[in-house]
């Protein structure tokens, strides 16, 4: 069972997914998967580098990956990475 990348709505239109499965051993590697299959989502969840952006927040499993290692955070089968993007106004 893959890793499960759950997106926000304004993302899950880039996508034509709120959810997208895929492989790999890290958040990064997952992120890195998705960013192939959809090249415009890659942009807006990681920078040229391949680094998350500091205004997009990454859970796995319900936890901040800042405090798991970030894009080197380990995932397994059936875990749930969710992005959530922050949210400026006034």
């Amino acid at each position: 069972m893959p890793t499960t990348l759950h997106l926000p709505a304004i993302l899950a239109k880039l996508a034509d997914a709120k959810a997208l499965e895929s492989d790999g051993n890290t958040v990064g590697e997952v992120v890195a998967d998705v960013a192939v299959r959809f090249p415009a989502l890659g942009q807006r969840l990681r920078d040229a580098n391949g680094q998350p952006y500091p205004f997009v927040t990454f859970y796995l499993n319900d936890e901040d990956i800042r405090f798991k290692g970030g894009f080197a955070a380990t995932v397994r089968s059936g875990d749930e990475v969710t992005v959530v993007p922050a949210i400026a106004g006034g």
